[in-house]
């Protein structure tokens, strides 16, 4: 009976904080720079805009020391990584750590080649707050070599999210981010507290940079919430994960999928999050 009350709480908990975070991120609009693949600027962009946030897609070196300073959080993604892409990145991650302004890496693909896990390990040293990625992204960053990693197709996962609870736990304890990994389940831990988002539909995985646009909204979560990087990381899951489900009840396939769980991530109420949201301690 106290058991039962007591996950009766904490789910209410979760839907009190997930709404605050979501009416936060619509009153102060923060600004997010996108440093991201080709691929995914444009679900990236319409995320963060049907949220509330302000996307900024701003990519040259030359423009970062001026420009990333006034940003609200940074979002890097690795998709189409490449030489001249990589000393942006490096250098707007290294202001942000300098600056304390917070900032999420999506390590897409880590253990594709040398130079792209070079990279994340580069990267990472400048002290992310949030590192997200799939399963198999995530067991890889977490190895100590390239040749200890996790093989993946790609920027597919071979591992369910459950796989990588300790993998995201050792990460999460020597990066000292949060580490969030994407699933049928979404997992998120500091590297002992582990939580779960379960909300979302199959379906999303049929549309190409669902992943890096929930990184984008991980990065608004936590530009209004610094100090609760963990909560903002869940929130964010789960609200996009809802707005897939409140979309697929309209979608008949992949693109009309995509167009509706947009418009249902605008046109989200309050009660209908809290009637949807389902976030739970894992341990």
């Amino acid at each position: 009976m106290e058991e039962s009350k007591k996950k009766k709480k904490e789910e209410l908990e979760w839907r009190r904080k997930t709404w605050k975070l979501v009416s936060k991120v619509r009153m102060e609009s923060p600004l997010i720079q996108c440093i991201t693949n080709f691929v995914s600027m444009d679900l990236m962009a319409n995320t963060l805009l049907s949220a509330g946030a302000s996307p900024a897609m701003v990519h040259s070196l030359e423009e970062i020391s001026e420009f990333t300073p006034r940003v609200s959080a940074l979002c890097l993604n690795v998709g189409t990584l490449s030489s001249s892409s990589l000393p942006a990145m490096i250098a707007a991650a290294k202001l942000c750590s300098q600056l304390n302004i917070p900032w999420v890496l999506d390590p897409v693909a880590v253990s594709a080649s040398s130079f792209r896990f070079d990279a994340c390990v580069q990267l990472v040293t400048f002290k992310p707050t949030v590192i997200r990625g799939n399963a198999s992204e995530i067991i890889s960053l977490s190895s100590s070599s390239l040749q200890s990693s996790a093989a993946s197709m790609g920027v597919d996962s071979t591992h369910g999210s459950m796989d990588a609870v300790e993998a995201a736990k050792l990460l999460a304890q020597t990066s000292g981010a949060i580490v969030a990994v994407s699933g049928a389940t979404d997992i998120v831990t500091d590297g002992n507290q582990v939580v779960g988002a379960h909300n979302g539909v199959p379906l999303m995985q049929k549309i190409t940079a669902t992943g890096c646009a929930v990184t984008a909204l991980i990065a608004a979560f936590v530009a209004v919430d610094k100090s609760h990087a963990l909560d903002a990381a869940v929130s964010a899951l789960a609200v996009f994960g809802v707005a897939g489900e409140l979309g697929m009840k309209m979608a008949k396939g992949p693109s009309s999928l995509r167009m509706h769980l947009i418009d249902s991530l605008y046109g989200l109420d309050e009660a209908t999050l809290q009637s949807h949201v389902n976030i739970t301690s894992l341990c």
